[in-house]
């Protein structure tokens, strides 16, 4: 195999292997019931410096609320109260699970519960995307230099 075949693919491997053991920002979008009397938690797992957006809302037959908290991994939990549009966005400083708590214990209806959560991926205090787009430039922008250099001799 030519010097340039092996670089040609050694630069495919790495660009390979950067998209698919890094994950990229996340989106997700998902409705469900909190029946009378219970409470239901969505659990998010997530690493230093992850930026997150949670939006939510309630509807219910009568009353369009329901009470919404959140425990951070080391335990510590945070009530946001009686709420039936939410959003709130958050820079994570601890690694690990987020337990989203969603509570209809004081109403005697069925609520349905809409939840959009974003997580964008943050390395070195940069957007991952911009990170993996910068190191991706980089790996062609050595090998068209190692290609250059290794050309034909005349």
């Amino acid at each position: 195999m030519t010097k340039y075949k092996k670089l040609t693919v050694c630069t495919f491997l790495l660009t390979l292997a950067l998209f698919l053991f890094v994950q990229l920002a996340e989106a997700t979008a998902m409705s469900f019931t909190v029946h009378s009397g219970e409470e239901l938690t969505k659990t998010l797992n997530l690493a230093i410096d992850d930026h997150v957006l949670i939006r939510l809302t309630v509807v219910g037959l009568s009353e369009h609320t329901l009470y919404f908290s959140m425990t951070y991994p080391n335990g510590t939990r945070r009530d946001f109260g009686k709420t039936g549009t939410f959003q709130y966005s958050f820079v994570c400083n601890l690694e690990g699970e987020y337990v989203l708590h969603f509570s209809n214990t004081g109403s005697s209806e069925d609520k349905l519960v809409t939840l959009d959560y974003e997580v964008e991926h943050y390395i070195f205090g940069m957007p991952q995307m911009l990170f993996l787009t910068i190191i991706i430039v980089l790996v062609c922008m050595a090998a068209v230099a190692a290609f250059i250099f290794m050309g034909k001799p005349h």
